[in-house]
């Protein structure tokens, strides 16, 4: 069930701009594949799709091309064009994203492997960051700050 519904997945993004997964859900439904946001959630990490810039401004979700020779340069765009704020609490940070980001933003950091990052989830305007140690937790900051500056 999963690859097939993974295949849909694939083929409704590359026939349609689908910009959020709510979007993503209604059309697996129409297609016989009625999921949870977790399950489209995990199936975009797993499946390794991006937002990118789409028709009229708005973003949709396209495969991540591992091919292409400036993919660091694409993560580094991303969380550049992404990120709005981060904040920290003890050994979480949390970062604030443009609606609809946080998803791109986060497989980015996760993709890029910052230092002291352990792991990250998203929302749709929100990445909480795990840090190894508190102590760690600035040294995160400058290093993704020297990534999107």
């Amino acid at each position: 069930m999963k690859k097939k519904r993974q295949a849909v997945i694939m083929e409704l993004i590359k026939t349609h701009d689908i910009e959020t997964q709510e979007e993503l859900a209604r059309m697996l439904a129409d297609a016989g594949f009625p999921t949870t946001q977790g399950t489209i959630s995990r199936d975009i990490r797993e499946m390794k799709l991006t937002k990118i810039s789409g028709s009229n401004k708005r973003q949709k979700y396209a495969p991540l091309s591992v091919e292409n020779s400036h993919v660091s340069d694409k993560y580094k765009r991303v969380l550049s064009e992404g990120i709005l704020t981060m904040e920290s609490a003890q050994n979480i940070l949390v970062i604030k994203t443009v609606s609809g980001m946080a998803m791109a933003c986060g497989a980015a950091l996760d993709s890029i492997a910052v230092q002291g990052v352990i792991g990250c989830i998203a929302g749709d305007d929100t990445i909480m960051c795990v840090i190894k140690d508190q102590d760690m937790v600035e040294d995160v900051i400058r290093q993704i700050k020297e990534i999107i500056y």
